[in-house]
């Protein structure tokens, strides 16, 4: 089967294609490069021994989209295309909105013209409410409070809305919380343009004395240390987890919502603790005022996606940790 993947040279996107290809999948990549390089189209080659088909492009380019459609008989999609930052996207709403929700009307719209009815979404979990009762749950009350989970709810309410006009159609939306991590080989990993906006890139980043200090947004909350608690889950497990997804879309057609998580909260401070004892390093660090849209606690509740999707996390935070020191070891 054929699987077209949307920022495909990205984070989580490229670790997928590189667990698509190991699964006999063929894939088609459409990125940017906004926040990716095409350096990483070589290691996925060199991890693999196997080849895709690449297209430097926007998914907002429809023209683009349709000759992708005509050149390869796609039989699916994951989308992962968009901006993703949640202090960004406050600070620029329209650009949030304009490029995530265009970029998914196109690709859908293209996708129905050429009759292929099966997506998995990259969503997330900022599209759930702030809840006293944790870990959520798939049927919690949704709502953000920041423009990046926005675009995500309102682009699950219209893919929810595509299946109930057509429901050829088969939809997996996948709710994930924080990967971090890296592929054990340490040829792909987080490597952000600029100053990062999550949490893994920039302690590795002030570990390896690129950056001179870490900020920790707050530590005020109502958590066992004051910081932000998260549920962070290994890019490796997330990727397989989309193979998972594409399985189920493939043989049924439905529209659901699926939390791809460990179902363990980690602090800040545990993560950078975490990562200075597993790597034997120092994490300079200091405690600055909370972010803007950022909330005390988050984490998920998967068991739906193991009954489901057959799946489940695997690796723990030491191998988080381990494998995204590894990656910048190996590409000093």
């Amino acid at each position: 089967m054929k699987i077209l993947v949307t920022g495909g040279l990205g984070f989580i996107g490229s670790h997928t294609v590189v667990e698509l290809l190991n699964g006999n999948y063929e894939v088609v990549i459409i990125d940017n490069l906004f926040n990716s390089t095409i350096e990483v189209l070589g290691h996925i080659k060199e991890i693999t021994g196997k080849n895709v088909s690449y297209y430097e492009g926007d998914v907002c380019d429809k023209d683009l989209l349709r000759s992708i459609f005509n050149e390869h008989n796609i039989d699916a999609v994951i989308h992962f295309a968009g901006y993703k930052a949640v202090g960004e996207s406050v600070a620029k709403p329209l650009m949030y909105y304009r490029n995530n929700i265009d970029s998914t009307l196109s690709l859908c719209e293209v996708m129905n013209e050429f009759n292929c009815k099966k997506l998995v979404f990259s969503s997330s979990a900022t599209v759930y409410k702030e809840s006293q009762i944790l870990p959520l749950k798939e049927d919690f009350p949704l709502g953000t409070t920041n423009p990046y989970g926005s675009t995500k709810l309102v682009i699950e309410g219209i893919l929810k809305d595509l299946y109930v006009s057509d429901n050829e159609w088969g939809i997996a939306l996948l709710r994930y919380f924080n990967p971090i991590g890296a592929h054990e080989s340490g040829l792909l990993g987080e490597n952000p343009k600029g100053i990062p906006n999550n949490l893994m890139p920039f302690i590795v980043k002030v570990a390896n004395k690129e950056l001179e200090c870490l900020n920790v947004f707050g530590d005020d909350y109502n958590t066992p240390d004051g910081t932000g608690v998260r549920d962070y889950i290994h890019v490796v497990d997330l990727a397989k987890g989309h193979l998972k997804a594409i399985e189920r879309v493939i043989n049924n057609k439905e529209v659901d919502a699926y939390n791809l998580g460990t179902g363990n909260g980690y602090s800040v401070l545990d993560l950078v603790n975490n990562f200075k004892d597993v790597n034997g390093l120092d994490v300079n660090y200091k405690i600055v005022d909370r972010r803007p849209g950022d909330i005390a606690s988050c984490y998920a509740d998967s068991s739906y996606a193991k009954e489901k999707l057959g799946w489940t996390a695997e690796k723990g935070i030491e191998e988080m940790c381990k494998d995204s020191w590894n990656f910048i070891i190996k590409n000093k």
